[in-house]
């Protein structure tokens, strides 16, 4: 069995209180619609995101989803910006 933490009355030292930065819950639910494709990439590029995939604890179809997401937010920037 583990043992139980002990709480004192002893001051803590110097604190610091930091600006809430996370987003609310409600943003963290959404669910964007997504599109099923069929496409061949080269077995180097599916190696290497399932190799980082596997590092981070995640899909390799999430990760090259977001880098083509990011990528497609990002020229969209460039494109209205001209």
């Amino acid at each position: 069995m583990k043992s139980k933490i002990r709480y004192t009355e002893e001051p803590l030292g110097k604190l610091k209180v930091i600006d809430d930065f996370l987003p609310p819950p409600e943003e963290l639910v959404f669910k964007e619609k997504n599109v099923k494709v069929t496409m061949s990439l080269s077995k180097d590029s599916i190696d290497f995101f399932k190799k980082e995939a596997k590092k981070h604890h995640t899909s390799y179809q999430a990760m090259i989803r977001r880098l083509l997401d990011l990528y497609a937010t990002h020229h969209r920037k460039s494109i209205t910006n001209r």
